[in-house]
């Protein structure tokens, strides 16, 4: 667990989920209001993956909790785009069924995903972590729940504030963990969670 390679992996993801964010706040900037462009949930579905293997690779069930939630959304808002029914059928079929596909392995892994995800770390610092998380996948349920009732994908103030709270107790979260892709992946998202604020409250 100590080599430095999947801390690779993890950058990967989270460079992918800093560029949704970028992308979203540059578009926002030009529209002069808050947009919600396929490419964010593109980007948020491939990062999603990769995190969700980094999780594990890292022995962290924080982080697989929170990919866990919101990965169907992704797909939710990217049908409400148009996009994913522009991806191959097949591909669809195993970008739906892959999260169960994970499930199964964990699950028939028995102990060894006992001792991997909750034996190496304090209890008290594992609910903090999930608490986090949560808060990070509430953003995501409560942008469904707002977009569901409007029939089309938003992103309001609301995913904003979540996005706020939920960054800085993971990246407390990640200090305590000393887990670098936490802290740098979650604090580059700070002025953009910020700026999207402002802007839709104005």
């Amino acid at each position: 667990m100590n080599q430095p390679w999947y801390f690779i992996l993890g950058f990967v993801a989270q460079i992918l989920f800093s560029l949704r964010v970028f992308v979203q706040w540059v578009l926002s900037e030009k529209a002069k209001k808050v947009v919600s462009p396929a490419i964010y949930w593109q980007l948020s579905l491939l990062a999603s993956i990769i995190f969700s293997i980094y999780g594990w690779l890292r022995g962290d069930f924080a982080i697989i909790l929170g990919q866990f939630f919101t990965y169907y959304i992704y797909i939710w808002n990217l049908k409400r785009k148009n996009r994913w029914i522009k991806l191959n059928r097949l591909l669809r079929y195993i970008i739906i069924i892959l999260p169960v596909l994970a499930l199964i392995f964990i699950v028939s892994e028995g102990i060894s995903t006992k001792n991997r995800l909750f034996d190496n770390i304090s209890l008290p610092l594992l609910v903090f972590g999930s608490v986090g998380q949560i808060i990070f996948t509430l953003r995501f349920i409560y942008q469904w729940w707002y977009s569901r009732s409007r029939n089309e994908s938003i992103l309001p103030s609301g995913f904003w504030i979540l996005s706020l709270a939920g960054a800085t107790i993971t990246i407390v979260y990640g200090v305590f963990r000393r887990d670098p892709v936490l802290i740098i992946g979650h604090g580059a998202g700070f002025f953009a969670y910020a700026r999207n604020l402002w802007l839709s409250k104005r």
